[in-house]
């Protein structure tokens, strides 16, 4: 399904998935089914949420390792130096031809 982004088989694979006689698994077709037009809409389109969860991963780890030792200056400037840190090393690097 996701390799070719296609959710129309997210029906019976969630059937199979609640019928493997395992909790967890039933559990997990029991979550996905109740918000199953969201996790179509997940596997259908090519766009997704990552770059601001991991965002807000990086503010909210900030948080609490600060602990109330710090303001809101202070927060900002760490969190702003964290997504240059994340932007340098994601990117690979241009070697310019000579």
């Amino acid at each position: 399904m996701l390799d070719n982004r296609d959710a129309t088989s997210l029906p019976e694979w969630l059937n199979d998935l609640a019928h493997t006689g395992l909790a967890p698994l039933t559990g997990l077709a029991g979550a996905l089914r109740e918000d199953r037009h969201a996790v179509a809409q997940g596997i259908a389109t090519p766009y997704n949420s990552g770059v601001n969860e991991g965002r807000i991963t990086d503010v909210k780890l900030q948080k609490r390792l600060m602990a109330g030792r710090a303001g809101v200056s202070l927060l900002r400037h760490r969190v702003v130096l964290i997504a240059h840190l994340r932007r340098r090393y994601a990117d690979p690097p241009t070697v310019s031809p000579r």
